[in-house]
């Protein structure tokens, strides 16, 4: 049986034009978790390992990771960012005419 990497099946999907504009709508939302998985694989830790150089919990990091952000906190993010070596950087962008709002 063969198998697919995550990678092969985004980019056949990314190819439905509907799919597409989905995928770009939420891409922003996604961002920060890329970012922390990045960074903590680049550090080769699991979430677990992350989470206890963080002193929060592996839920919370696994949270984090999902792109569940209801309650994220700056202070969360800079004890994230600290354990990663890193620093969030927080911006508003002005909204662009036919962007779906996420409350």
């Amino acid at each position: 049986m063969k198998t697919h990497s995550y990678e092969d099946i985004l980019k056949k999907e990314l190819r439905k034009p509907g799919f597409r504009k989905e995928y770009e709508a939420l891409a922003g939302e996604f961002a920060v978790a890329k970012e922390v998985i990045r960074l903590r694989k680049a550090n080769g830790w699991t979430q677990k390992e992350l989470a206890e150089h963080a002193h929060t919990s592996q839920p919370a990091i696994a949270r984090l990771e999902s792109g569940n952000y209801r309650n994220l906190s700056l202070s969360f993010l800079r004890k994230i960012g600290a354990a990663l070596g890193a620093v969030p950087i927080v911006h508003l962008q002005p909204v662009e005419a036919g962007t779906p709002q996420h409350a």
